[in-house]
């Protein structure tokens, strides 16, 4: 399981963005990079640095997965007929932990890969405790007795700020079906991914 070792609103910071559309975040109070010299940071990028920014945004958005997981995902997508941008946040959207997150079983995709990992998830009514799981169409993902009396949960389901996406189907309050992988479109990011700029890089 990979692990965040950075403070998470930080990356924000760092992109000027609030990427989880948290209330939070620090980059609603301070728009500039972290560091005494953030607010003088302000260079022009080279399109290498623009594509580096798109796959860091887009790596991070995901919990920070590892770059050799991010890599083989993209080499995955790039394998899949059709568009490589599209089948890589698709494939991204299938991970156990995203879907947790999406139906609203965790305050941040952080706790829903902990909840995940401490087993509190099941997944067609088998625990499973693997984060980068993916998950297939009909699958059917809900929440541990346990997990359901859990503050954390509770707290996540309360947020006025995210709401269930369509490709994830709400069976009560603790049971989802994945019902279709989604396109760029459909997928609710609070601020633009640019998946194209994330091949470019790969593809240099």
């Amino acid at each position: 399981m990979s692990k965040r070792k950075s403070a998470k609103y930080k990356l924000d910071r760092r992109m000027g963005e609030n990427i989880w559309g948290r209330p939070k975040s620090s980059v609603n109070r301070r728009s500039y990079g972290p560091g005494q010299h953030g607010q003088r940071r302000k260079g022009k990028l080279s399109d290498y640095g623009i594509q580096l920014r798109a796959k860091q945004k887009l790596k991070g958005y995901y919990g920070d997965v590892t770059e050799k997981q991010f890599k083989r995902t993209y080499q995955e997508a790039s394998s899949m007929k059709g568009d490589t941008g599209q089948n890589l946040i698709g494939l991204l959207e299938q991970r156990l932990d995203m879907v947790v997150y999406r139906a609203k079983f965790a305050p941040t995709i952080f706790a829903a890969r902990q909840i995940v990992s401490h087993g509190h998830i099941r997944v067609n009514g088998v625990k499973c405790n693997i984060a980068s799981r993916r998950i297939k169409i009909g699958d059917v993902i809900s929440l541990g007795d346990k997990a359901k009396e859990m503050a954390l949960v509770i707290e996540a389901q309360s947020l006025p700020e995210r709401e269930i996406p369509d490709y994830v189907a709400q069976d009560g309050t603790d049971k989802v079906t994945f019902v279709r992988v989604p396109t760029l479109d459909e997928v609710p990011y609070p601020v633009k991914m640019e998946p194209n700029l994330v091949v470019e890089f790969y593809s240099r």
